[in-house]
C-alpha cells in the first residue's frame, strides 16, 4: 500500500509540473492578476484608514484603488517608453565609447587578456541588448489583456467569496479552519506585497537620485529595473547593480562613474536589502533562506524570469496551506526559517 501511495505521489507531482511547464501561458497571467488583487486590497486597507473615506462603500473603494493602481503601471509603462527611445537615441555615444574602453584595457591588462575582451567588446550589439532587456522587461507581466481580464472577475467574485465558503463548509468548526486558513494566507501575502513593494520603492528611489547625481542616461529605467529585480531574491539585486554600471562604463567610457554606480547602488542594496527590509517584514516571511534559493531556481527553471519574481509569494502559500494539515505539516516545518510554524 505505502508503494502504492509512492507511486501515485510521483505520478501526482509529475503530472503537475508537466502542467505547470506547458500551461504556463493561462497559470502565470493568473497568478500576476491574483497579486494584482493583492496589491489593490493592500491599497483598500490603506484608504480605509483614512477618516472620511473609511465608511465609504466597498464596492467604491474596490474602483478607486483599482484606478490607483491601473493609472500607476500606465504612469511606469509611459516612462519606460521614454526612457528607452532616449537610450536608443544615444546608443552611437556608447557604440563609440567601445574603442576608448578597448584602449583602457589595453593599459590596465596584459596583451592576452585584453584582446579577449577586445574582441568581446566588439562583438557586442548594444541595440539588440537593450531590445532585449525591454522585451523581458514587457513581458514580465505576460498577456496584459488576459492578465485585466483574470483580475477583473477576481474583482468580481470578492464578494460573494465568503458565501461560497460557507456553502461549501456548512459545518461550524470547518467552516471555521478554513476561514482561518484564508485568511492566513492573505495576511500573509498581503503583508509580503506591502513591504517588499515599499522596499523595492525605497531601493529604486534610491538609486534613482544616485544615477541621477553619477549623470548616468535615462536614471528612471535604470531605477526602475531596481525596483523589478529586487522582487528576486538574493540575484536580483545583484544584477540590479551591475546592469547600470555596465551601462555607465560605455556611457563615459572610463571606468571611475561604472565603478560609483557599483559602490553606491550596491550600499542602498545592502541597507534596505540586509538592515531595513528585515526589521519590516520580521517573520511575514517565515521561509528557510536555503528554500528561498531552491524554489528560486526551480520556478525560475520553469517559467524563467516570471518564475523567480513569482517564487517567494507561491512559496508563502504553500507552507501556510502545508502547516494547516497534519500529514504535510512536517513539511512546513522543514521549509520554514526556524521551525516555528505560525498558528
Amino acid at each position: 500500500m505505502k508503494a502504492t501511495n509512492k507511486i501515485y505521489i510521483f505520478l501526482v507531482l509529475t503530472t503537475l509540473v508537466v502542467v505547470l511547464i506547458y500551461a504556463q501561458g493561462i497559470i502565470i497571467p493568473f497568478i500576476l492578476a491574483i497579486l494584482f488583487w493583492f496589491m489593490i486590497r493592500v491599497i483598500k486597507k490603506l484608504l480605509a484608514k483614512v477618516r472620511y473615506i473609511k465608511h465609504w462603500p466597498q464596492w467604491l473603494l474596490t474602483i478607486i484603488s483599482s484606478l490607483i493602481l491601473l493609472s500607476f503601471l500606465f504612469l511606469i509603462v509611459q516612462m519606460i517608453t521614454m526612457n528607452i527611445k532616449f537610450l536608443s537615441n544615444t546608443l552611437p555615444v556608447y557604440e563609440s565609447n567601445v574603442n576608448k574602453i578597448t584602449q583602457l584595457i589595453n593599459l590596465k591588462f596584459d596583451v592576452e587578456l585584453s584582446s579577449l575582451l577586445s574582441e568581446y567588446i566588439k562583438d557586442l550589439n548594444l541595440g539588440d541588448i537593450l531590445s532585449r532587456l525591454f522585451s523581458t522587461l514587457t513581458n514580465l507581466f505576460g498577456d496584459t489583456f488576459i492578465v485585466l481580464i483574470y483580475l477583473i472577475f477576481l474583482l468580481l467574485e470578492e464578494p460573494t467569496f465568503s458565501t461560497k465558503l460557507k456553502a461549501m463548509y456548512p459545518e461550524q468548526d470547518r467552516h471555521e479552519k478554513m476561514k482561518t486558513l484564508v485568511s492566513k494566507i492573505d495576511k500573509s501575502v498581503s503583508n509580503y506585497i506591502a513591504l517588499k513593494t515599499m522596499a523595492s520603492l525605497l531601493t529604486g528611489f534610491l538609486s534613482y537620485f544616485a544615477l541621477l547625481f553619477i549623470g548616468v542616461d535615462a536614471p528612471f529605467f535604470w531605477a526602475f529595473l531596481i525596483f523589478i529585480l529586487n522582487f528576486i531574491p538574493t540575484i536580483g539585486s545583484l544584477v540590479a547593480t551591475v546592469f547600470p554600471a555596465a551601462f555607465a562604463l560605455l556611457q563615459f567610457g572610463e571606468f571611475t562613474p561604472a565603478i560609483l554606480v557599483l559602490a553606491i547602488v550596491g550600499v542602498i542594496q545592502i541597507v534596505v536589502g540586509n538592515f531595513i527590509e528585515p526589521r519590516a517584514m520580521g517573520k511575514t516571511m517565515n521561509i528557510s533562506p536555503l528554500v528561498v534559493i531552491l524554489t528560486l531556481m526551480l520556478w525560475g527553471l520553469m517559467w524563467g524570469i516570471s518564475g523567480m519574481l513569482l517564487s517567494v509569494p507561491i512559496t508563502v502559500i504553500i507552507i501556510i496551506i502545508m502547516s494547516e494539515f497534519e500529514g504535510t505539516k512536517p513539511f512546513a516545518i522543514l521549509l520554514s526559517r526556524d521551525g516555528k510554524i505560525q498558528k
